[in-house]
């Protein structure tokens, strides 16, 4: 009995060891496990544990949340062996895209979600630069061709006085007017006008001169071009007379008729430059009572414009710089002054309360308006 009893408790022993040292072969494996699927992973292993992953969380949601931060586990330990050991990074397969897909998409929602935020922060930029866009459309479309009419005599204009035509050069429409009166002689007169100031050219700032010999150049009051729609083009002496424009500072008699001063100039084909004895017959108009004020718009230029010629503040550029608009004018005539036929012509000068137009000397270089009158 004794010895049965002995043969039992040696077995229990032994039965204990075998249990213990099984217990500790399967930690060891789990172990070893482990190990493999973080070194060196295998494809069969990722994909069977990534679809039992995908099986199981299609109908848990808790184990979804285990397997997910398994697997982000799983993926931490792979990226730190990985790049800890070239080998085993150089070991993983190319069907590990699995996990790293997954990795990318964990990323891709980040930088979708970036996206996003970007995105409506664009459209808010864009929404910005639309409403940016309006305003500068909004700003430029305000500004309406000026009604050139505006500044001629209701009285005339009922009748029909105004008569228009087209510069076939920049298709511009014109008005001009009949005006019969008196001439510097005494002699009755007759001139056709125009009831407004030429503009043609293409513009240079107020702070240069109109060098370019070969095409026409005009300033606009204040280097703005919606100035030159409404009161016209300002020229050069030179630039008006269509000299070189070394014609500023020399004398040009040569290159013009000095006797009647019949030159076209600037003027459209059919047109010549308006001349003292032109604008003397204007202000001696029939039928005018206010002198030079008849000459001078009612809008805007404190004239009654009992002649129909509108005369308008167009401003001047004097020496490079804009003054005067709506306030006063200035014109050349297409003469020199014969004190200094370098450098001055002759002219004539408006503003709202002129009472008398005396023929003046003026530099050459400053910028002045220009009237036709049709060469008949």
């Amino acid at each position: 009995m004794k010895t049965i009893k002995k043969l039992g408790l040696v077995s229990a022993v032994a039965f204990a060891m075998l249990a213990f040292s099984a217990c500790d072969d399967s930690s060891s494996a789990s172990s070893d496990e482990t190990g493999t699927s973080s070194s060196s992973v295998e494809t069969s292993d990722l994909d069977e544990s990534s679809s039992s992953i995908d099986k199981k969380s299609s109908g848990n949601e808790t184990k979804d949340k285990s397997s997910s931060s398994d697997t982000k586990s799983s993926s931490s330990t792979k990226e730190t062996k990985v790049s800890s050991d070239s080998k085993s990074s150089s070991s993983v397969k190319s069907d590990d895209s699995s996990s790293s897909n997954k990795d990318k998409s964990s990323s891709s929602v980040s930088s979708s979600s970036s996206e996003k935020q970007s995105n409506s922060s664009e459209g808010s930029s864009s929404s910005s630069v639309k409403q940016s866009s309006s305003s500068v459309a909004s700003s430029s479309s305000e500004y309406v061709p000026f009604d050139r009419t505006e500044p001629f005599d209701g009285t005339h204009w009922r009748n029909g006085d105004y008569v228009k035509f087209v510069d076939g050069r920049n298709n511009r429409e014109y008005y001009y007017i009949q005006i019969s009166g008196k001439d510097t002689a005494g002699r009755k007169a007759t001139i056709k006008v125009m009831a407004e100031n030429l503009n043609i050219g293409e513009m240079v700032r107020g702070r240069k001169n109109q060098e370019d010999n070969d095409k026409i150049e005009r300033y606009c009051y204040n280097n703005d071009t919606t100035n030159c729609d409404r009161y016209g083009g300002l020229y050069q002496w030179a630039e008006m007379m269509q000299l070189p424009s070394d014609c500023n500072q020399k004398d040009c008699r040569d290159q013009y008729d000095t006797i009647t001063y019949h030159h076209k100039g600037i003027c459209p084909d059919g047109w010549r430059l308006l001349t003292y004895n032109d604008f003397y017959i204007v202000v001696h108009a029939d039928g005018n009572t206010h002198g030079v004020e008849g000459t001078r718009s009612a809008y805007g230029f404190g004239g009654y414009n009992t002649t129909g010629y509108s005369l308008v503040g167009a401003g001047y550029n004097w020496d490079n710089t804009f003054v005067n608009l709506n306030e006063g004018t200035y014109w050349h005539y297409p003469e020199e002054n014969p004190e200094n036929f370098a450098l001055w012509s002759k002219g004539s000068w408006q503003d709202r309360t002129s009472k008398s137009n005396p023929i003046s000397n003026t530099p050459k270089k400053q910028g002045f308006s220009v009237r036709c009158v049709m060469d008949e």
